[in-house]
């Protein structure tokens, strides 16, 4: 017998000899290729897996029983591992991008690798430069299962910088065929309603040295001389009320007669009023039907009267609206008006397109004109004041009446423009452009204040104008 550990082997008969037991074999170090240095993953694909460090010993991948992960999990290196009892088996990941390994890091860097020999018998097959590969190769050419995983899908394109491009062109479009004007307009007659001053007396004058043939309508005598004398160009004046059926019918019929067989070529519907304008309690019918009847029903009905002309020479209808038409900051029969003629011309587009009659709405915002003039504004107040119950009176108490005017007179001091050109520029475009526009917003005001509050929810703008407006003595809220 020999010592522990050492085995008996028989020489020769009846002679023992102590000899050592055969050394246990140690398995030649598994030797990876070097990792190749990837790119970064693109937008919306897997990103790479992270580093880790290879193991020295090469059983555990060509048999993974034989192999665990460390405490630090899967990402950290494998230990070998000689015991009972099975390792776990990595999770598999959810798609492999191209270029990248199978289990990440040191365990598989090999999807674009060929094979190569680490020594030792022992051989790392390549999985294939295609996507679709699944098998890697270990120790002696095995071949171990893998899971099957799917490649990632391709990212969305993305459209943002197409949508870009879209309205980039769209603006562009829009502002060469914004710019495009008629070719001639020395043959074309035109016919402006309220002409004594304001918007439509400057309208007759420009247009007529830009050479149209200008049919100026005046409510009196005095402002149909005045607009004759000092007018240069083609420029003929008749007198209008257009509150009066009899008046429009005879000035349609003067129309025709100067216009002949070529028809009407532009209508401009400027004719209005606005007092009175207050509260709404302090009004009476007779002041709505007074506003409505100059302001809405007189346009309406001068354009009904002059529409086979228009259609006969494919011309157009320009309507003079308000920044008050889109949101209705004050009581009486101004506001009204102003969204009836909105109403009207957007039915009346609509309508004469087939003819090729177009129609344009103007909104101007608040300019120096007869309409803004604020000694008759605040004598048209100070009349529905007088003439209030006394009750009404006493709720609102004494002093509601001269801060009201306060708040009236800031109001056109501060945002009232003194360039009426503003506005007959609008004009002259709708006339004379190719493609005119739906609608014009003139003014700062307008375009800054109105027309984006105009949009907003209705209770702010309630809001905002009941911190500006002065409040009743008796108010219940």
């Amino acid at each position: 017998m020999g010592p522990p550990g050492c085995r008996l082997w028989p020489q020769a008969p009846g002679e023992e000899q102590l000899q050592p037991p055969p050394p246990r074999l140690r398995p030649a170090p598994l030797l990876l290729p070097p990792p190749c240095l990837e790119p970064a993953a693109p937008k919306g694909r897997c990103p790479p897996p992270p580093p880790s460090r290879p193991s020295a010993d090469p059983l555990h991948l060509a048999n993974p029983r034989h192999a665990t992960a460390s405490r630090g999990g899967w990402g950290g290196h494998l230990q070998p591992r000689w015991g009972g009892s099975r390792a776990r088996t990595p999770p598999p990941p959810q798609c492999v991008p191209q270029g990248t390994g199978l289990w990440g890091g040191d365990r598989a860097q090999i999807l674009s690798t060929p094979p190569c020999n680490l020594g030792g018998g022992h051989n790392v097959g390549s999985l294939g430069s295609a996507p679709g590969a699944q098998g890697l190769t270990l120790g002696g050419g095995g071949n171990p299962r893998s899971p099957q995983v799917p490649p990632c899908p391709p990212p969305p394109p993305t459209m943002w910088p197409y949508v870009l491009l879209a309205v980039l062109a769209w603006a562009l479009g829009w502002l060469v065929r914004d710019r495009r004007r008629l070719p001639c307009v020395q043959d074309k007659h035109v016919f402006i309603t309220g002409c004594d001053s304001g918007f439509g007396n400057l309208l007759a004058r420009r247009l007529a040295r830009r050479g149209y043939r200008v049919l100026a309508a005046c409510l009196t005598p005095r402002g149909a001389e005045g607009l004759q004398r000092g007018c240069a160009g083609h420029l003929r004046t008749t007198l209008l009320d257009v509150t009066r059926s009899d008046s429009v019918r005879r000035a349609a019929e003067w129309v025709r007669e100067e216009v002949g067989e070529k028809g009407l070529f532009g209508l401009v519907n400027n004719a209005g009023v606005a007092n009175p304008i207050g509260p709404t309690e302090w009004m009476r019918i007779e002041d709505y039907r007074q506003v409505m009847a100059v302001n809405a029903f007189g346009a309406i009905e001068v354009t009904l009267a002059l529409l086979p002309l228009l259609k006969r020479a494919r011309g157009r209808v320009v309507n003079t609206s308000s920044v008050l038409g889109r949101l209705s900051a004050n009581g009486g029969g101004y506001c009204l008006s102003k969204y009836c003629i909105e109403a009207f011309s957007d039915s009346l587009r609509r309508d004469m397109r087939h003819f090729g009659v177009k129609v344009s709405i103007v909104e101007p915002g608040f300019f120096r004109t007869a309409v803004t003039d604020l000694g008759g504004i605040e004598a048209a107040l100070r009349r529905l004041w007088e003439r209030l119950a006394p009750e009404t009176r006493l709720s609102y108490g004494e002093d509601f009446f001269h801060k009201y005017l306060k708040v009236q007179r800031l109001i056109m001091n501060v945002i009232c423009d003194t360039d009426l050109g503003k506005v007959t520029a609008c004009m002259e475009h709708a006339l004379g452009a190719r493609h005119p526009r739906t609608r014009y917003s003139a003014g700062w005001d307008a375009k800054l204040l109105w027309l984006p509050a105009s949009y907003l929810p209705a209770c702010l703008v309630d809001l905002a104008l009941a911190l500006i407006l002065p409040k009743p003595a008796h108010c219940q809220r």
